[in-house]
């Protein structure tokens, strides 16, 4: 009789808990290691895409980037008077060390700005 007085819950939760391992043991086996798929890129990123830059001392061989020569110089620097990174311009870095020295030479000699003359002048 006191088994009769007992909590019918626990009586269905051993039945539970064996269906669940049949239902775990049923499942298919899942590999240790799933590989991560890439994603294909965004449509507007494949538009993007551009083409490596050449460096055009490399091309032209150039080994003196000469300071006294602001025409070539001016290509390499914003507006605003700063030097262009090798990313914008596609400068090699042993040409970028370079053409760094030859523009701060020539901003020494006042043959280039520090800054734009607008900001100079005017502020921002």
């Amino acid at each position: 009789m006191a088994e009769e007085t007992t909590n019918p819950i626990a009586k269905e939760a051993p039945a539970a808990a064996a269906q669940q391992s049949e239902q775990k043991a049923a499942a298919p086996a899942r590999r240790a290691y799933a590989p991560q798929r890439s994603r294909p890129a965004p449509r507007g990123r494949q538009s993007r895409m551009r083409r490596a830059k050449v460096c055009q001392f490399c091309v032209e061989k150039i080994d003196y980037i000469d300071y006294k020569k602001p025409e070539l110089l001016l290509p390499y620097i914003s507006p605003y008077g700063k030097m262009l990174s090798r990313r914008r311009t596609g400068v090699c870095a042993k040409h970028q060390r370079r053409l760094a020295i030859a523009i701060k030479r020539a901003r020494f000699l006042a043959l280039l700005p520090y800054t734009a003359d607008h900001i100079r002048r005017f502020g921002s």
